[in-house]
């Protein structure tokens, strides 16, 4: 059985989209509700290293205290970015993503597509109605 781990918020869309996705490829992942159970600071660090992007960009500033904290000051170091992130889950950009293919962040939740090892099983169609993967468990776009 593929393991996957996916940090998800059940009240973000993308998230649940990215779930689902995950779940229509005929795993259940172990799913991590970050903001309830948040990782550890060595396990996010972890996560952002393996995706291989800045911490910045896993930094999430629509409905957080991004803007209070003052962190768009580009002179703030990764350690204490990181430590905003530890103090303050929210600021974590979510669904992130773990798979033997890779770690990602899945916005928008179509990423991840890009590091599931199964193919899709079933057609599928975002909560909006777009369409992601056809019948034949091809993508559409």
């Amino acid at each position: 059985m593929t393991e996957i781990t996916i940090y998800h918020n059940p009240s973000c869309g993308t998230s649940r989209n990215t779930l689902a996705m995950i779940r229509n490829s005929g795993v259940e992942p172990t799913v991590i509700e970050y903001l309830v159970t948040p990782p550890s600071r060595d396990t996010l660090a972890g996560l952002i290293a393996r995706m291989g992007v800045p911490v910045r960009d896993v930094l999430r500033e629509k409905g957080t205290p991004y803007a209070e904290l003052g962190l768009d000051d580009p002179t703030l170091t990764d350690d204490a970015l990181l430590d905003a992130m530890m103090a303050h889950p929210i600021l974590i950009n979510r669904p992130i993503v773990v798979t033997p293919l890779g770690v990602r962040l899945c916005r928008p939740s179509e990423l991840v597509l890009d590091i599931l090892p199964d193919t899709q099983k079933a057609a599928f169609a975002k909560e909006d109605g777009e369409a992601v993967v056809d019948a034949a468990g091809n993508r559409v776009r």
